[in-house]
């Protein structure tokens, strides 16, 4: 009877997955809220892109630090802390009215709490529950992550458009109140803290050492200078650029630009969502079966090639833009997985964790780096097609640059204590 039954691993997965999607739901805003906020309070496409880039650094740089916190305090004490601030700043973000309140409600506390709750959730759970089926498992919680986002546009794209724009928080924080409850109920910390093993996994030593927790600042000295990591960097940070920062905050402020309607534009969103869902579990299936850095030059590939032609897309709307939103849905975050899979490979399960969260915030960075030049760059010319173009070719320089990195495993010398 009890061997009918799913593997404890799976509801953990599933607990991730739910904190996933509906902690995304507060970043669905910057896209949505864009031109609403402009009406209201006058301020202009940089000004408001700003927070989104504050949200994003603050996002990317709280993350090799939830992964030593997750360490230290347990993974569903952290990630329960972070889903009752975004609920606490989505209520805040309805009694913004001064820019400085938006840099830090949507800026600071969002970022922050979101952080918490990011990649290095799915990583985490990945390599403490599973041994198999562990890419298939980072690409489906990856996919949670930047899905959630997109998924909730559509309902949001309504009511900024048939009432006040700050009924979107309203489904922000009951979204993070809902997977609040489904993480005190399913997510859990190791399965050695329950007499399992992993899944496809054997139980391990009891009486074995724990593994030393790992410090966010030593991992990052221990691994700053080497060569893969570096190149990883530098790739999610294009990777951020071009989704997080660029396709996330910008299209559909692009898109009004071309006289597609909000809804539209949103629906577009929603529709990439949920490719993106089928596009990152399917790239954790390939990533545990092919090499990684090989579908990383693929991905990073066709997702220049793809925003090359967004311009044109764009103004011809039809076939065109149908097609780019089914290609970029499928590439959304499909990086994660083989990015997951290199650095584990290089830096070993522990420190590889740690250092993901580092790549992770390269990620982050690169996202700040296109919300807010896109937005200047748009006050500036009127006009985003110059920054899909450079997006693209950026994309490219990606894909050389994995296509030269080699990457075997590495034993990591630790970095001297400090006196």
């Amino acid at each position: 009877m009890l061997e009918a039954l799913p593997h404890r691993a799976w509801l953990v997965a599933a607990a991730g997955f739910v904190a996933l999607l509906a902690a995304a739901a507060i970043r669905a805003t910057f896209g949505i809220l864009m031109e609403p906020l402009m009406m209201e309070f006058g301020w202009s496409h940089g000004a408001i892109s700003t927070a989104a880039s504050v949200n994003l650094v603050v996002f990317g740089l709280s993350a090799p630090f939830a992964a030593s916190l997750t360490e230290r305090f347990g993974l569903r004490r952290v990630v329960t802390i972070a889903l009752g601030l975004i609920a606490v700043a989505a209520a805040l973000l309805t009694q913004v009215t001064q820019l400085w309140q938006l840099y830090l409600v949507w800026g600071l506390v969002a970022g922050a709490a979101t952080g918490a709750v990011a990649p290095v959730l799915a990583a985490t759970v990945a390599n403490r529950w599973f041994v198999a089926r562990r890419g298939l498992v980072v690409g489906l919680l990856t996919a949670a992550n930047s899905t959630g986002q997109l998924i909730f546009l559509p309902l949001m794209a309504h009511l900024t458009e048939h009432g006040d724009w700050r009924w979107t928080m309203a489904v922000v924080g009951g979204a993070a109140l809902i997977a609040l409850v489904a993480v005190v109920a399913g997510l859990r910390d190791r399965p050695s803290d329950y007499g399992l093993a992993p899944y496809g996994g054997e139980l391990e030593d009891p009486t074995a050492p724990a593994p030393p927790r790992r410090p966010a600042l030593q991992v990052l000295r221990e691994v700053s200078r080497d060569r893969v990591f570096l190149a990883l960097v530098g790739s999610f940070f294009i990777c951020g650029a071009t989704t997080v920062g660029l396709i996330a905050v910008h299209l559909i402020p692009a898109a009004h630009d071309h006289g597609i309607p909000a809804g539209e534009a949103a629906s577009m969103m929603a529709l990439m969502g949920l490719l993106d869902i089928a596009g990152t579990t399917g790239s954790g299936w390939l990533t545990d079966r092919y090499p990684a850095r090989r579908l990383l030059v693929m991905y990073y590939s066709g997702r220049g090639l793809s925003l090359l032609i967004l311009p044109f897309a764009l103004s011809s709307q039809g076939p065109v833009l149908t097609a780019f939103t089914i290609f970029y849905g499928l590439d959304w975050i499909a990086t994660v997985p083989p990015t997951v899979a290199l650095v584990t490979q290089r830096f070993g399960r522990e420190t590889g964790l740690v250092a993901f969260g580092w790549i992770f915030a390269g990620h982050q960075m690169g996202g700040a780096v296109a919300a807010w030049a896109a937005g200047a760059v748009r006050d500036g010319s009127g006009t985003y097609d110059g920054v899909f173009v450079v997006s693209g070719v950026l994309c490219f320089a990606a894909a050389l640059l994995l296509t030269a990195t080699r990457v075997k495993p590495r034993r990591v010398q630790p970095a001297p204590a400090a006196a």
